[in-house]
């Protein structure tokens, strides 16, 4: 039996860009930080008015989460100021590590990019997903597929998911292709934008510690 073909997130996104109508659509995105964020913004400005929503709380510590959404407001406000896309709006959600924690709980000790990641995916994009639907947005996304280290399929499936949940559209994407990835470290060093070297949960932030200290060894 062969196994189903593999989907082209980024081709399917063209195809909707490509037949989006006037008046200018509206898009509530989800962003993970301002490094991920600048060639998303960059590209889909030029298609949509785009609303972030820095909704995070998986960020550890709690200094580095407000390190993090400075950057992502500061950002915003330079995009607006060069005026080369359509206005891009800030909103900042919540801020409780409580609310990671439980959606994670018994997942713990499973390795980055694991089970754990899809939980914290599912509780980002669901406050997403209602955010879009309250709001009346045409779509809703992630930043998140521009990373190499994110799993682009399983992060389309669960906004596809809750885009049916919540009655809402999907903008399917894997930025990373293109050189999406690429063009966001051009503009992280264009910007000046402070660039993390973990995920963000203190999970990664671990992991993370523990690969630098065998390096070193």
């Amino acid at each position: 039996m062969m196994s189903e073909q593999k989907r082209n997130y980024q081709k399917e996104m063209e195809r909707l860009l490509a037949s989006n109508p006037s008046p200018v659509p509206t898009l509530l995105l989800h962003s993970c930080c301002a490094p991920c964020s600048s060639y998303v913004l960059e590209y889909l400005s030029q298609y949509f008015e785009i609303t972030v929503l820095y909704y995070n709380p998986n960020i550890y510590p709690e200094e580095e989460y407000f390190k993090r959404v400075k950057e992502q407001s500061r950002l915003i406000e330079t995009k607006n100021q060069e005026g080369t896309g359509y206005p891009i709006h800030f909103r900042e959600g919540t801020f409780e590590p409580r609310e990671f924690y439980e959606a994670v709980r018994g997942l713990e000790q499973i390795p980055e990019g694991g089970e754990r990641c899809f939980a914290c995916f599912r509780l980002r994009l669901s406050c997403a997903a209602q955010a879009a639907r309250k709001g009346n947005f045409s779509y809703f996304t992630t930043t998140l597929t521009i990373s190499p280290m994110k799993n682009a399929q399983k992060l389309n499936e669960i906004g596809e998911e809750l885009a049916e949940k919540y009655g809402v559209h999907w903008l399917p994407s894997d930025f990373k292709k293109k050189n999406g990835y690429k063009r966001s470290v051009e503009l992280s060093a264009q910007y000046g934008l402070y660039r993390q070297d973990y995920c963000g949960c203190v999970f990664s932030k671990r992991e993370r510690e523990a690969q630098k200290a065998e390096r070193k060894l």
